[in-house]
């Protein structure tokens, strides 16, 4: 089992900057990639970024890619996400993932572990 706790959400302006965190314990050493995803109210929780624990390959939705980046250190155990430009549009709840193999890191169906979730808003 993998457990993951997030930490780093908060209610910011529009332009603002936020870095989440998402620490992982337990079997680290199965983990292949993990994820960012994230979940407003009365939606689907969609993708938002990935990366691949030992190479540090990278993926982001059209939606954040040049305004968030995700990044891990192994040492740590931690990958973290680091938002800026933060529009209205962002605000939700944002759950880190860990996933065990290769494979479609953009389905929330491929992490079987989920952390419980970060609360952003984002208000202009």
């Amino acid at each position: 089992q993998v457990q993951l706790v997030e930490s780093g959400g908060g209610s910011v302006q529009v332009g603002d900057s936020l870095r989440l965190s998402c620490a992982a314990s337990g079997r680290t050493l199965s983990i292949y990639g993990m994820g960012w995803f994230r979940q407003a109210p009365g939606q689907e929780r969609e993708f938002v970024a990935a990366i691949t624990w030992s190479a540090g390959s990278t993926y982001y939705a059209d939606s954040v890619k040049g305004r968030f980046t995700i990044s891990r250190d192994n040492a740590k155990n931690t990958v973290y996400l680091q938002m800026n430009s933060l529009k209205p549009g962002d605000t939700a709840v944002y759950y880190c993932a860990a996933r065990s193999s290769s494979g479609r890191y953009y389905s929330r169906n491929g992490y079987p572990y989920w952390g419980q979730g970060t609360q952003v808003t984002v208000s202009s």
